[in-house]
């Protein structure tokens, strides 16, 4: 599966917003149709390989870049076929289908398969689940090549309903701009490869993949200290933030203390008693403080989380640490990175509604902090409606130890300065090159090992 890096998100609405926008600019509708049948014919071209193409087109837009689609590859040579729900329904639609000179199928049980079929039946346009007779006729299609047009049909492109479609795709072209189908669970493991064909919009940004991890060397004049330097606060599971203070290392930070713990996994990160945690905290140089990590909740934990609020200094908060600081998270204002698994982000925000962004950006508003919701589906969030999407990981990040590994990676970030979500962001692509270049069979040690 691949999601193109550092690509824009849209919501149905915003995508629909960037539509109207194009035509107040002067670029119609119908030809952000041809620009996308367009894109849909050079895609369908190069899959089918001169075999007969099938497009399945419904009755609202996406099936009207079907029936553009068609005409395209009809005048290209290719031997392609259209079933189709009914007549079209849009304005737009019509014309489409009017320009197709050649017969359309009823979509039905007696519906011919072919090598490769182009599912253009709803896309974003889906408000509610596909009938069951429409979802056994697209079961029959099943074992054949299936490129979809935006989103396989029975996808909730908001990724709100849990939806899943009858016939998963194999390619997946989005048009214009991915959408949130495209990198959250479940509907993402539907969509196959996403490539994302542009149409001529003008894509907001403020929601997108991330980028390519980049590891740029400090420069000439760089030292430990301006490097970041990270205190790591060990609770009793000592191994937990081992594991945290030595990803800090590895992901760059220049000097590294563990508080609380008399074991360093590396010789060069500084081990002191919990004594000292108050004193350490006073340090002007302490770019970041992490804790949370082998914390079980508990009055120790709330007041060293207290202590490490009250400092000023910008925070990772991991696991435990995320609910003791909640209470006055939000009135501090202060820089901080919230780290929680599905579980832990259920316990610490229980009313939260939408799709896994929309809670997401719920709770990063909440807590004025950026919010990392992990996962395979990671998503990033930060107070300023920003987001990131991390689909799709790497899945051998799903073992223990692993979430120690990336507070330490966002506590390394964060002490350097600068933007808090650029600082989460820039820690998950480090994780999951982290995780490519090790491979099969990862386990958290082998994270922060050279």
């Amino acid at each position: 599966m691949s999601v193109p890096a550092d690509a824009p998100i849209l919501t149905t609405k915003a995508m629909r917003e960037a539509e109207a926008a194009c035509a107040v600019q002067g670029t119609s509708l119908s030809e952000l149709m041809d620009h996308a049948g367009a894109a849909i014919a050079d895609m369908a071209w190069r899959m089918a390989a001169d075999a007969p193409i099938l497009i399945l087109c419904g009755p609202g837009n996406n099936g009207g870049d079907g029936y553009v689609a068609a005409r395209l590859l009809a005048a290209r040579g290719a031997t392609v076929r259209v079933a189709a729900l009914g007549e079209p329904a849009t304005g737009l639609a019509k014309a489409a289908r009017a320009l197709w000179t050649g017969p359309v199928e009823p979509l039905d049980g007696r519906t011919a398969p072919a090598p490769l079929i182009v599912d253009a039946l709803f896309g974003v346009g889906l408000s509610r689940p596909l009938a069951d007779d429409l979802a056994i006729i697209l079961g029959h299609f099943a074992d054949r090549r299936i490129l979809a047009v935006d989103v396989p049909s029975g996808v909730d492109a908001d990724a709100i309903a849990g939806w899943m479609p009858p016939l998963a795709a194999d390619v997946t072209l989005a048009l214009g701009a991915l959408k949130p189908a495209h990198v959250l669970l479940p509907a993402a493991q539907a969509c196959g490869r996403v490539l994302l064909a542009p149409i001529g919009i003008a894509a907001n940004r403020r929601m997108r993949t991330i980028a390519a991890a980049e590891s740029l060397p400090p420069d000439a004049a760089a030292h430990k200290f301006t490097r970041g330097m990270v205190l790591v606060f060990a609770g009793p599971m000592r191994g937990a933030a081992g594991l945290t203070a030595a990803a800090a290392l590895r992901a760059g930070a220049g000097y590294v203390v563990l508080d609380g713990s008399e074991q360093a996994p590396f010789s060069a990160i500084i081990t002191e008693s919990d004594e000292k945690f108050g004193e350490r905290l006073d340090d002007p140089r302490i770019g970041a403080v992490v804790i949370g990590p082998g914390f079980p909740a508990g009055d120790e934990l709330i007041f060293d989380v207290e202590a490490a609020l009250d400092s000023g200094k910008p925070l990772v908060l991991d696991a435990a640490a995320i609910d003791a600081a909640l209470p006055r998270l939000s009135e501090m204002r202060c820089k901080a990175i919230l780290t929680p698994h599905e579980g832990e982000f259920v316990r610490a925000f229980p009313q939260l509604y939408g799709s896994k962004i929309d809670r997401a950006k719920a709770a990063a508003v909440r807590t004025q902090a950026v919010v990392i919701y992990k996962g395979a589906d990671t998503i990033i969030a930060a107070p300023d409606g920003r987001v990131a999407a991390a689909w799709p990981g790497n899945p051998w990040l799903a073992t223990a130890g692993t979430g120690d590994v990336l507070a330490g990676a966002c506590g390394a970030m964060l002490a350097r300065g600068g933007d808090v979500f650029d600082a989460a962001v820039a820690a998950v692509g480090w994780h999951i090159a982290q995780a490519a270049r090790i491979g099969p069979g990862l386990v958290a040690d082998d994270l922060v090992r050279d």
